[in-house]
């Protein structure tokens, strides 16, 4: 889709695990998101991921799934962004988050794992840190010992509504980061 020798301003990746178990779980936020921005098209490739090259707000851009578990999606992840020649400050991971309530989306410049499998096999493969997250809040589970079945568990009706909610300002946000940067798409989540 790109001419030759261009290449998009940035490669867009929503985490999750693959398969119909894990669908509309917290832990699968991050490629909802991505789903809903490629309107159902992405197409398998040979390097563990669903990808789509397309446009948002006329800025070329390549959107992925890996088709790996969450743990393990580093490498392709990584792969995807060599292929496509972009650094990492141009690589945005959506992302579900435990430190934030159901209902609260934020982006994030950089910075740690905080714990996250996902984003820790990222930073491994990636050999950098300095990739964009969106941050979609799913809630603290009852105890740590209870994290992992707090993310893959089935959401309630009511945190359902504001996880849709943070998925539709994740959307908006995602099209105000291609078309206007980071700090325009962060002043629209930080607004009331």
């Amino acid at each position: 889709m790109f001419g030759r020798g261009s290449k998009p301003g940035y490669v867009i990746v929503g985490l999750g695990n693959p398969g119909a178990a894990y669908s509309r779980t917290r832990h699968n936020v991050g490629a909802e998101l991505v789903e809903r921005l490629a309107g159902g098209d992405l197409k398998r490739n040979r390097g563990q991921m669903r990808v789509l090259e397309t446009e948002i707000e006329g800025v070329p851009v390549v959107l992925g799934i890996p088709t790996t578990y969450m743990n393990d999606s580093g490498r392709p992840i990584a792969r995807l962004v060599k292929k496509e020649n972009v650094p990492p400050k141009q690589l945005l991971i959506v992302q579900d988050e435990l430190d934030f309530p159901p209902g609260k989306v934020r982006f994030k410049d950089g910075g740690g794992t905080a714990g996250h499998n996902g984003l820790r096999s990222i930073e491994a493969a990636l050999r950098s840190r300095d990739f964009l997250r969106l941050r979609i809040g799913v809630g603290k589970p009852p105890s740590k010992e209870e994290g992992a079945d707090h993310v893959l568990s089935k959401v309630t009706p009511d945190d359902r509504r504001l996880i849709d909610g943070s998925i539709e300002r994740g959307l908006e946000a995602v099209r105000i980061l291609v078309r206007d940067g980071i700090d325009a798409a962060q002043s629209h989540l930080h607004s009331p």
